[in-house]
Parts: C-alpha cells; sequence; structure tokens
C-alpha cells in the first residue's frame, strides 16, 4: 500500500475515533504513530519522530502566548468583572426597549476581548443575565438566545484562542490574526443588535417595555467601572497594531493589566487567585498537549503525500477556487455539529491550510472566515457547545430546544457575516494590511 492510500485511511479513522469519543490529543497522536510505523516500515522511526515532536513542538517563545492570555482572563472572571461589564451597560441601556439584551451582546463583546473563550462567556452571561431578564419578564426565547448566541463572540474578537492555535499550525502572525478579527467582531455584535432590534420591533410581546430597577439601583458611577477594562482591550490591542510589543508581550502585558484591575477591586482573594492560577495551568496544558499532537499529525500527511495528492486533486477540478472555499467551509460546518472549534482546527487546518496557499487565498482571511464558520458550530444542533454550556448553568430551568430555538435567529446572522466576508475580503484584510 502506498504512503498517499495509508495517509487518507489515517484521516477517516481519525475522524472516527474522534466521533467514537475519543480524546482528540490521543486519537492524533495514536493514528500519526501507527501511520508512520506502517508508512516507514519501522517502528524506530516513529518514535523518533514522536520524540522530536515532543521536544521542539512548543519550545519556541511565541507558545508564551496561550498562558499569559488565559491568565489575564481567568483573573478578570475570578474578580467578577463580566458582572461589573453588565451592570455599567445595563445604566446606559436601562430606559432602551430590550436594553438586557443589549447589554448582553455589547457584554459579550467586551469579555471576549478578555477572555477569547466563548464557552466561557457563555457560563458567565447566563449567571448575570438570564436572572434579571427572568424577574421583568422577558420572553424565554430571546433570553436564552441573546446569551447563547452572541457568546460566540469569544471566538472572534481577539484574543482568540482559535485564532492562536491557527498562528502556531500554520506559522502566520498571531499579531495579524488579532488585527483581522476586530473589524469582523464589531460587524458581528452590531449586527447581532439590528437583528434584535428588528426582532423585538416584529414581536414587541418578547421584552418588558422599560428596564428601571432590574439590577439594582441604577447609578451613574456603575458607567465608570468599564473604563479600566476598555483600557487594558486598547492597550493590549493597539500596541500590537502599532508594533509597541508583539503578542506574547502583549499577553504579559494583559495579564499584568488584569491583575491589577482585580487587586485595585479587592475582590481577588488569595484562594481566587489561586483558583485562576489553577484554571490557567489546566487549560494552557491541555492546549499545549492538543498543539504536540496536531503537529505530529501534521508531519505525519506531509511525509505520507496526502497534502501534494490533495493539491493536485483541488488544483486540477475544474471549478472555480471559490468553490474549493465552498467545500472547505462545507467540512467545517458540519464537523461544527458534532465537536468542539479547537478539535476542528486541529484536524483540518494542517491540510486546508497548504490548498489554500497554493491557490493564492489570503491565510489571514480564510483565518477569519474558517473561524466565523466553526462558531456556527457552538450553537447548532446536537453538539452545540454553547447551548450545552447553557443548558448546563440553568439547569432543569430551560431545555435545549429552547435554547436552540432562541439561538436560530443568531445563527442566521452569522451566516450573512460569512456570506459578507466571501464577497468582501476587506473587511478582513484592510486593518492587518495597514500593520
Amino acid at each position: 500500500m502506498d504512503p498517499t492510500t495509508i495517509g487518507l485511511i489515517s484521516i477517516g479513522v481519525l475522524i472516527s475515533l474522534v466521533l467514537l469519543g475519543v480524546h482528540v490529543g490521543v486519537a492524533l497522536s495514536a493514528v500519526s504513530v501507527v501511520s508512520l510505523w506502517i508508512i516507514t516500515g519501522n517502528s524506530q522511526v516513529a518514535l523518533s519522530l514522536l520524540g522530536s515532536t515532543l521536544n521542539y513542538a512548543i519550545k519556541d517563545y511565541v507558545f508564551a502566548v496561550i498562558p499569559l492570555f488565559i491568565l489575564m482572563g481567568s483573573l478578570l472572571t475570578a474578580a467578577d468583572i463580566s458582572d461589573d461589564l453588565f451592570r455599567g451597560l445595563n445604566v446606559i441601556l436601562r430606559r432602551v426597549k430590550g436594553g438586557l439584551v443589549y447589554a448582553t451582546i455589547v457584554g459579550n463583546a467586551f469579555f471576549a476581548a478578555v477572555t477569547g473563550s466563548s464557552i466561557a462567556s457563555a457560563a458567565t452571561f447566563s449567571k448575570i443575565s438570564l436572572g434579571p431578564m427572568y424577574r421583568l419578564g422577558y420572553d424565554k426565547k430571546i433570553a436564552l438566545g441573546s446569551v447563547a448566541g452572541t457568546s460566540v463572540l469569544g471566538m472572534l474578537i481577539p484574543p482568540s484562542t482559535l485564532f492562536i492555535l491557527y498562528g502556531i499550525l500554520t506559522d502566520e502572525s498571531i499579531g495579524k490574526l488579532f488585527i483581522a478579527g476586530i473589524v469582523p467582531g464589531i460587524l458581528l455584535t452590531v449586527m447581532f443588535a439590528i437583528g434584535v432590534y428588528i426582532w423585538i420591533r416584529l414581536r414587541p410581546g418578547l421584552v418588558p417595555d422599560s428596564d428601571e430597577g432590574s439590577y439594582g439601583p441604577s447609578r451613574i458611577k456603575d458607567i465608570f467601572i468599564l473604563w479600566p477594562v476598555i483600557l487594558l482591550i486598547a492597550i493590549v490591542l493597539g500596541g500590537i497594531y502599532g508594533g509597541l510589543f508583539t503578542p506574547t508581550e502583549a499577553g504579559a502585558v494583559g495579564a499584568f493589566g488584569s491583575l491589577t484591575i482585580a487587586l485595585t477591586r479587592r475582590r481577588l482573594t488569595p484562594s481566587k487567585l489561586w483558583g485562576a492560577l489553577l484554571d490557567t495551568g489546566y487549560t494552557s496544558g491541555s492546549i499545549m498537549i492538543l498543539v504536540i499532537c496536531a503537529q505530529l499529525y501534521s508531519r505525519m500527511l506531509t511525509l505520507s503525500g496526502v497534502i501534494n495528492w490533495l493539491q493536485g486533486v483541488l488544483t486540477n477540478l475544474s471549478v472555480a477556487p471559490m468553490v474549493i472555499i465552498g467545500i472547505f467551509i462545507g467540512v467545517a460546518l458540519l464537523m461544527g455539529t458534532l465537536i468542539d472549534g479547537s478539535s476542528i482546527m486541529l484536524l483540518v487546518i494542517p491540510i486546508m491550510y497548504p490548498i489554500i496557499k497554493n491557490l493564492g487565498f489570503d491565510p489571514i482571511w480564510f483565518a477569519v472566515v474558517i473561524t466565523v464558520v466553526i462558531e456556527m458550530g457552538l450553537i447548532t444542533p446536537p453538539f452545540g457547545m454553547s447551548v450545552f454550556t447553557v443548558k448546563a448553568v440553568m439547569g432543569d430551568v430551560t431545555t435545549l430546544e429552547e435554547i436552540f430555538s432562541g439561538s436560530s435567529p443568531f445563527l442566521l446572522m452569522i451566516c450573512v457575516l460569512v456570506v459578507l466576508l466571501l464577497i468582501f475580503p476587506g473587511i478582513v484584510t484592510w486593518l492587518p494590511n495597514m500593520m
């Protein structure tokens, strides 16, 4: 059996193992080692490549960006900064019909800019948004949909974990990836707000006429608690854009800034600090293991000749290159209904990236497009990690069907964004090209 055939079979085996529930890291490493063993006919070669990958895969300085940005988000979460964001936004929007929904949308956008995690956003805003909404008589559909649907902003607005993984897997600039996500992230936030406005206009009974008193006494000073987080986001992203520091250095600045904010608010007890450090260690460790396994998988695909074979097949197809992008989007969307976003990125990017480069597409643009598509999987049945997160937090108060139903208008808006990015790639490339 020739190496390319073995490589193709290994992809099918890998996807099957992941769908059967095998941990992605275990599946990636096992399939890679066994495939290399069969291709070379020598177990020592496979084990030697495994050893060298373990040694060299994450020793580069750039990998420090992962724990630093995770620590930044963990510290702010431990200090209940998301609660402050929501309270401040509610003061501004309390007289607007459906104000708590708009506060949730904007709050998720801010929260995404300090955590980079959609799951964290879904869990956090389930706790702080849904209680006030239910007390005021918001319809369950719009309340649950606004929390689960807007949580996807965590994957797009920098610092995004998926952008970090994409940059590591492809050697693309993580700084440019972060900057590329800003305009699409803001655009999607605005689209969510416009979509909610139209939804409320069509069905006014979904929300009360006013949110006065929804979140305790309204105090003007609560507005000012937004500024430290806004300033921190501006320093981190502005520093990357302006070339003042690298993404890794930006992570360090962000972590230090979040620690300063948490200490200033006097909420960071020793136990909370220890919990934030443990959370950072656990999350970073699991991501690093996945990165090592993904790089081993990528090396196996290259040695087997699968990448070159796929490039030849797709290049020789008598279809427009955009059709191939459409195929990749379909694959990512299908996988997004079954497995989480990080796993999708680790599985498909080693295959897709060389092909889109060969076809002449901008890899930064493709990163944003594929990330937005992966976002859709967070609220698409049957998997929908954000939906399951909201259900886990709310328990028997709601059902999965209600959350999926409420999220469907937001899913439609994400589809519109994907179409816009395909038609107008400058939405993504304009800002990073100015760096």
